[in-house]
């Protein structure tokens, strides 16, 4: 792979795709002369937190998003309690063109949000495992959703992104919320990370286990508070990578923070993944205030595809 493609939510809730200059994970130029690629047609009628993968077949690309448009007449509170139990969904070969939006229900009706989807392909069941953060309540005994329920990171499995199975708690830690799960795996050991909050400090924490799908006592934890201990505001929405081969930053991971508070994405880098050590990058070239979103790697021809197309529409 010899470039990246960052996706992104920023500025009104639609989708914009950024390119790398060259092999530089740090540094990106907005596509379509930074107009957004996809708007929600559905649902809420708002698109955040864009999660782009590329099959495990490698012949497609899938974007999941959540369903969600604060300022269209819903508030923080109400996306809680009677939040959408949506994913908008497209699919795309090229990246260039891309289907019809899906509006896919994914979660039961006692769920009061559905929240920042990510999958990841997992080798032992052989399928896609889709996480998100749901607040859970008992319909029964709390009709009206008052008090909002903490939230709880919980997952299904899909085969094609049309139907997916059940959800089931992936991670519960009550009273205190767990969200924005990002999945990165090396020499078979899944690293994960999380916004939670540990002794204290609501941040972005890392663990580690053999399996993908096991329950939270089964994780190791790694670290905690990583983004303060970095340097960094307060954040959310991390997105975990790896650099290509010689890309010109060097072999490293890089934690993608999102400073909610204004600026967006900020880098954090590593060199030793099971180390749970991160510093906070200077020196990147990202799109104004993204926010959170994910970047995947490109072929060369794919990124010279990209441009050419979305140069050509713009």
């Amino acid at each position: 792979m010899k470039a990246t493609l960052f996706s992104i939510s920023n500025r009104d809730e639609n989708i914009y795709l950024a390119a790398s200059n060259g092999n530089d994970a740090l540094s990106f130029t907005e596509l379509n002369n930074g107009k957004p690629i996809l708007k929600s047609t559905k649902g809420d009628g708002g698109v955040r937190d864009p999660f782009i993968l590329r099959s495990h077949e490698g012949d497609k690309f899938y974007i999941l998003a959540t369903d969600l448009c604060i300022g269209c007449g819903t508030t923080w509170g109400d996306a809680q309690r009677f939040g959408s139990r949506y994913l908008e969904i497209w699919e795309s070969k090229d990246l260039i063109t891309w289907s019809a939006q899906r509006h896919v229900e994914v979660s039961p009706d006692n769920y009061g949000n559905t929240w920042a989807p990510e999958a990841y392909y997992d080798d032992d069941l052989k399928t896609y495992v889709v996480y998100w953060a749901s607040g859970i309540y008992d319909n029964e005994a709390n009709p009206d959703h008052d008090p909002t329920a903490y939230q709880r990171m919980v997952y299904a499995t899909t085969d094609d992104f049309i139907t997916f199975s059940e959800p089931k708690v992936w991670q519960d830690e009550p009273p205190n919320g767990r969200i924005d799960s990002t999945v990165i795996k090396e020499d078979g050991i899944h690293y994960r990370f999380t916004k939670a909050t540990i002794n204290g400090c609501a941040d972005i924490v890392q663990e580690s286990s053999a399996s993908l799908t096991a329950g939270l006592d089964d994780w190791h934890m790694i670290a905690s508070c990583i983004g303060k201990n970095a340097g960094t505001q307060e954040v959310e929405g991390p997105s975990i990578f790896k650099t290509n081969c010689k890309d010109v930053n060097g072999a490293r991971y890089i934690l993608l923070a999102d400073e909610f508070g204004g600026n967006g994405y900020v880098p954090l880098e590593s060199t030793d993944l099971a180390g749970g050590k991160w510093t906070l990058r200077t020196g990147y070239k990202y799109p104004e205030s993204p926010r959170h979103g994910t970047i995947i790697p490109l072929t060369l021809e794919e990124l010279e595809g990209i441009q050419k197309a979305f140069a050509s529409m713009a």
